[in-house]
C-alpha cells in the first residue's frame, strides 16, 4: 500500500480524500493556490505545496508544478479527484512516465472516453443503445442534413464537452446555423476543440447513471444507479439512489448495468467511472457518455451500498483485486444528496463568492456532510462555488426527502448567499415526492410555483429582528431605543410579533 498520496484538487473533494487516506494510515500532500492558501483541505492535509497563483490554469492545471510537488514530498501516488486534470490522459501519462500511480483509469481509456464521438462508436460496438446520432463531428451543412432526416428539435453538443458547455438545442432550421457557430465558439473557449456533433433530442429525459467499478485483474462490477435528472442549465444539482424510475422496475438496473459494465469493457477500463443514460418515456435507455473518474455524487451510492468507492479507489491502483462480486453488491435504503453553493437563486443563481461571516451545519441521524469550507474563510472568486454536498440516508424516499428537508432548515451560511432555501422548496414540491423528473424539472418548477425571491435584505432585517428580540429579553440597548428602567418589568409580547420574528429568523 502507499505510504503518501498527493491529491491534485481543493475544496471538498481533496476533504473528502485526506479523511479516508488517514483512516487507511497514509500520508496526505495537499496542493494550493494563492487563493487557497487558508482552505481548509490544506489545514487538514499532512504536508501541503503551493502550486501558482489563484487561476487554476497557472496552478491546478499545471501537470508539471503537481508533479514537482509530489516528487519533492515523496508521493507515490496522485489522486485527482474530480474536475481539473482528473479526466487529462495527458496528466495519467505524466504520473506513469514519473513514476506514480495515477489513481483512476489508465490514459487510453480517458483518451477513448473523452471524445464523445469516439464513446459513442465504443458503445455501439459494445451493443449498449445510444440515441440517433452523428458518429463524427459535422458541419453546418451536414447539421442541417441530420436534423431534416431526423426532424426537429435536435441537439448540437462539443465533441469534447461536458458540463452542459458547447450544447445547444434547436427547434427549427432558421436557428440552427447561428446555434451551430455560437455552440462551437464556446466549445473550443471550454475545451480547446470547437468540434460539434449532433443528436435527436429527448424530450423530457430522465438523466440515470451507473456506478462502475473495476480492477487491474479482469473484474468489473456495477454498484447501481443514481437518479441525476434534477439539473439547472446541464449541471445536476440534486442527486439520489436508487432511482424512483428504476426503483419501480427493477429490471432496468440490471439491464442498465449490464450495458454499462460493457461499454466498460470495451474501453478496457478499470477503477471508479460513471456511464450515463438517457431515459425517455417509454423507460428505453441510451447511452449518453462515461465520465472517468469519481463523481460529484457519489455520497449516495456510498450511503446505500456501505462502500467506501474512494478507499476502493485507492487499493484497486495499488494493484488489489475487487473484495466483491457483483452478486455480493447489495443496496439499502435511499439517499438524496443536494449540492451547496454559493450562488444567488433569486438572480438567476448567479455565483456570490465573499466571506463566511457565520456557519450553522447540520448533523443528526442518517445526515452527512462534504464540506470544504469554515466560518471566517472567503470563498473565492475564481473557482466552483460549490461549498458541499449534503446528503442524507433513511429507510425510504419519502423518509429521506423528509430528512433532508430537516437537515437544510438546520444549515445556514452567513455573509453571503447560498441555494439552501431553494432545495428547500424542491424537496416539499409535490411533483419531486411524486417522482415525476426529468432534466427540465428546475425550470418547470420554477413556472409553475413563480416562488417569490427573499427581499434584498433579508439578512439585515433578521439581524435587526434578532437584535430587538434580545433587547426585549434582557433590557439591553439597540441603537434608537431606549433602555428599561433597572427592575422594571419587561412587557408582555404580542404573541403575533413574536412568530413574525420567528418566521423572519427562520
Amino acid at each position: 500500500m502507499f505510504r503518501k498520496v498527493l491529491i491534485a484538487n481543493r475544496g471538498e473533494i481533496a476533504v473528502r480524500v485526506v479523511r479516508t487516506l488517514r483512516e487507511m494510515g497514509i500520508a496526505s500532500i495537499a496542493v494550493y493556490s494563492d487563493a487557497d492558501r487558508a482552505s481548509l483541505h490544506v489545514r487538514m492535509a499532512d504536508e501541503a505545496e503551493h502550486v501558482g497563483p489563484a487561476a487554476s490554469s497557472e496552478s491546478y492545471l499545471r501537470i508539471r508544478r503537481i508533479l514537482d510537488a509530489a516528487r519533492k514530498h515523496g508521493a507515490e501516488a496522485i489522486h485527482p479527484g474530480y474536475g481539473f486534470l482528473s479526466e487529462n490522459a495527458e496528466f495519467a501519462a505524466a504520473c506513469e512516465s514519473a513514476g506514480l500511480v495515477f489513481i483512476g483509469p489508465s490514459a487510453a481509456s480517458i483518451r477513448s472516453m473523452g471524445s464523445k464521438t469516439a464513446a459513442r462508436q465504443l458503445a455501439v460496438a459494445a451493443g449498449a443503445p445510444v440515441a440517433p446520432g452523428t458518429d463524427s463531428a459535422v458541419t453546418f451543412e451536414e447539421a442541417r442534413e441530420f436534423a431534416r432526416a431526423h426532424s426537429y428539435p435536435v441537439l448540437l453538443k462539443a465533441v469534447a464537452g461536458g458540463g452542459g458547455k458547447g450544447m445547444r438545442r434547436v427547434d427549427r432550421e432558421a436557428d440552427l446555423e447561428s446555434a451551430h457557430r455560437n455552440a462551437s465558439s464556446e466549445a473550443a473557449s471550454a475545451f480547446g476543440n470547437p468540434e460539434m456533433y449532433m443528436e435527436k433530442l429527448i424530450e423530457r429525459p430522465r438523466h440515470i447513471e451507473i456506478q462502475v467499478l473495476g480492477d487491474r485483474h479482469g473484474n468489473m462490477v456495477h454498484l447501481g444507479e443514481r437518479e441525476c435528472s434534477i439539473q439547472r442549465r446541464h449541471q445536476k444539482v440534486i442527486e439520489e439512489c436508487p432511482s424512483p424510475l428504476v426503483a419501480l422496475h427493477p429490471e432496468m438496473r440490471a439491464a442498465m448495468g449490464q450495458a454499462a459494465v460493457k461499454a466498460a469493457r470495451a474501453a478496457g477500463y478499470y477503477n471508479a467511472g460513471t456511464v450515463e443514460f438517457l431515459v425517455d418515456a417509454d423507460r428505453r435507455f441510451y447511452f449518453l457518455e462515461m465520465n472517468t473518474r469519481l463523481q460529484v455524487e457519489h455520497p449516495v451510492t456510498e450511503l446505500v451500498t456501505g462502500l467506501d468507492l474512494v478507499k476502493l479507489q485507492i487499493e484497486i491502483a495499488a494493484g488489489a483485486k475487487l473484495p466483491f462480486t457483483q452478486d455480493e453488491v447489495a443496496w439499502r435504503g435511499w439517499a438524496i444528496e443536494c449540492r451547496i453553493y454559493a450562488e444567488d437563486p433569486a438572480n438567476n443563481f448567479l455565483p456570490f463568492p465573499g466571506k463566511i461571516t457565520r456557519l450553522a451545519e447540520p448533523s443528526g441521524p442518517g445526515v452527512r456532510l462534504d464540506s470544504g469550507v469554515y466560518e471566517g474563510w472567503t470563498v473565492p472568486m475564481d473557482y466552483d462555488p460549490l461549498l458541499a454536498k449534503l446528503a442524507v440516508w433513511a429507510p425510504t424516499r419519502e423518509h429521506a426527502a423528509a430528512r433532508a428537508v430537516r437537515a437544510l432548515s438546520e444549515y445556514h451560511v452567513g455573509g453571503i448567499r447560498a441555494n439552501i432555501g431553494f432545495f428547500r422548496q424542491i424537496l416539499d414540491d409535490p411533483e419531486f415526492r411524486a417522482g415525476h423528473l426529468h432534466t427540465g424539472f428546475i425550470e418547470e418548477f420554477l413556472q409553475r410555483t413563480k416562488a417569490l425571491a427573499p427581499p434584498e435584505d433579508v439578512e439585515a432585517v433578521a439581524a435587526l429582528v434578532a437584535a430587538l428580540h434580545a433587547s426585549a429579553q434582557v433590557g439591553g440597548d439597540v441603537p434608537g431605543s431606549a433602555s428599561r428602567p433597572a427592575g422594571s418589568r419587561p412587557a408582555e409580547t404580542s404573541k403575533w410579533l413574536t412568530s413574525g420574528r420567528n418566521e423572519l429568523l427562520r
